[in-house]
C-alpha cells in the first residue's frame, strides 16, 4: 500500500474562486432586527491577513440552505478579507438558545480550517465555553462596537490566539486545539 499523500497548507486561491456577491449580507434585506458583525483576521505577528475566507452559519437558518433570494434568513454568509485583514457580515441577532455565530477560517499557511465561535450575548447560555480555559474565553466574545454593531477579532496564533476547537464528525466536539506557538 503506498504511503498517504501529505497535508497541504489552505489556499490562498480560495479567496479568489468561493466569495460571492452579497455573501457578507445574511440577512434579508431590509429587515429592522439587522446587526453587524466585523472584525480583523490577525496572524501570530499581529499582521493583517489579507487573504483569509471565512464562512459563517448561525443555528436559526435554514440548514443546507444556499438561497440567495434576498427574502430567505439562510443562516449562511462567506466573506474574504480585504487588504488590511478586515471583514464584515450584516445578520440577524443569534437565538438566546444558540448566541453564536459558528465561524471556520480558511487562511495561507492553513494545514487545516479552523472552527470557533463569535459569541454575540450571553455565552452562558451554551455549554461549549464551560470546556474553555477561563483565562481565554474572551477570545470568544464579539464586543459590542456602536449600536447593533459588534466586533469580533481572529488572532490565528500567539499571545492574543483565538480559542478554535477540534470538532469531529457531524459537530462532535473533541475539544480545544491550541496553535499558540
Amino acid at each position: 500500500m503506498p504511503a498517504p499523500t501529505p497535508s497541504q497548507t489552505v489556499g490562498p486561491f480560495y479567496g479568489y474562486a468561493l466569495p460571492f456577491a452579497g455573501g457578507g449580507d445574511i440577512a434579508p434585506a431590509g429587515h429592522p432586527d439587522t446587526v453587524t458583525v466585523h472584525g480583523y483576521v490577525r496572524d501570530g505577528n499581529g499582521d493583517a491577513v489579507p487573504d483569509a475566507l471565512l464562512e459563517l452559519w448561525q443555528p436559526a437558518g435554514r440548514p443546507g440552505s444556499l438561497r440567495r433570494n434576498g427574502v430567505d434568513f439562510t443562516g449562511f454568509g462567506r466573506v474574504a478579507t480585504d487588504a488590511d485583514g478586515r471583514w464584515v457580515v450584516r445578520t440577524l441577532p443569534p437565538r438566546a438558545a444558540a448566541p453564536y455565530l459558528s465561524v471556520c477560517v480558511f487562511a495561507r499557511g492553513l494545514m487545516h480550517h479552523l472552527f470557533t465561535r463569535a459569541y454575540v450575548g450571553d455565552a452562558g447560555a451554551d455549554a461549549l465555553p464551560a470546556a474553555v480555559p477561563e483565562e481565554r474565553r474572551s477570545t470568544l466574545i464579539a464586543v459590542p462596537d456602536g449600536e447593533r454593531t459588534y466586533r469580533f477579532d481572529i488572532h490565528l496564533q500567539g499571545e492574543k490566539e483565538t480559542v478554535f476547537f477540534d470538532f469531529h464528525d457531524f459537530g462532535d466536539f473533541r475539544g480545544v486545539r491550541d496553535l499558540r506557538g
